[in-house]
């Protein structure tokens, strides 16, 4: 039986990774005033499009996945008549409609892909799994490498799901962003009231910027520093001694919402980056997808790993 792992765009890898291991996207559009782009997951347009500072809250923006009609017609055209079966990862269900939308789209691939296999040719049945994360960013880069990991080991379709449903209850993702004012406005566009109005004007008069945590479908401050840098810094210290501790997978997954160069100022990430090659651990870097610079904010840095349950001690 052949499997395909499919992600949306939210999920954090270098395209290199995403298409060594065919694992297939979804993509998300961004609305930026009046003009409408594709994250497709080039790191060189990502790049750019930091750079020319299209996520400013001066812009109106927001993003919009495929609707349930779109993914069902990916997978009809694409991926019933190439693969067996698809596991489908989805962003935190509780940040995106894309869950609800992939799930409602299954039941109609389901329904009809029988004429579509038969056409062109394949025989058997065609079936799919939606997969919540319930992580954002660089967490689910993690559960998506471990997963395609289990893919590439040939594992049967039922283990594949067993391990990866018990792998996202163990990933740890957290997030520093340079304004958290930001994150408020873009959330309370969407009726998100998760940040308070006293939170984040505080949080910006007095430079003091939180380490937040995506885990288990809920975002919530783990610790504080006084500057975004020392924030930072805070945080790759932390994962560096999870790494000293044992990871549960080899990889850590980080990602800047900016220039590549901008995780390479801190020492804290070349310390990152030594101590992982020492421990046998992959450092997958990348552009963060548009979705996440969206909703966090430009220069914001995202870090990520499975271990077992533990506190935040940075």
């Amino acid at each position: 039986m052949s499997t395909v792992l499919v992600i949306d765009a939210a999920c954090d890898l270098p395209p290199g990774f995403i298409d060594d291991r065919n694992i297939k996207l979804l993509p998300i559009a961004i609305r930026v005033d009046d003009q409408t782009y594709t994250d497709v997951k080039d790191a060189q347009k990502l790049t750019d499009f930091y750079a020319q500072d299209r996520l400013g809250r001066n812009h109106d923006a927001e993003s919009i996945p495929y609707s349930s009609e779109e993914i069902e017609r990916l997978f009809l055209d694409e991926l019933v008549t190439e693969y067996d079966f698809a596991l489908v990862q989805t962003v935190s269900r509780k940040r995106s409609p894309i869950y609800d939308n992939a799930t409602k789209a299954s039941h109609a691939i389901l329904r009809s892909y029988h004429d579509v296999r038969e056409a062109a040719g394949r025989d058997g049945n065609f079936g799919m799994r939606v997969m919540n994360s319930g992580t954002l960013f660089c967490g689910q880069g993690v559960l998506a490498a471990f997963t395609s990991d289990m893919i590439e080991r040939g594992k049967a379709k039922n283990e594949i799901l067993k391990l990866a449903d018990a792998m996202r209850q163990r990933i740890y993702a957290y997030l520093v962003a340079p304004d958290v004012y930001y994150i408020r406005e873009r959330a309370r566009k969407k009726g998100d009231e998760s940040v308070g109005m006293l939170t984040a004007l505080v949080a910006k008069s007095l430079d003091i910027v939180p380490i937040l945590s995506a885990r288990g479908d809920d975002t919530f401050p783990v610790a504080k520093g006084r500057g975004f840098d020392a924030s930072v810094d805070r945080l790759l210290r932390y994962a560096i001694r999870q790494l000293e501790h044992g990871l549960l997978t080899p990889y850590v997954v980080v990602s800047i919402a900016g220039d590549l160069s901008g995780l390479e100022s801190h020492e804290g990430f070349k310390a990152l980056q030594s101590t992982a090659a020492s421990k046998g651990v992959t450092v997958l870097s990348c552009v963060m997808g548009l979705t996440g610079g969206l909703n966090v904010g430009p220069g914001s840095i995202c870090v990520a790993f499975a271990a077992e349950d533990h506190e935040f001690d940075g």
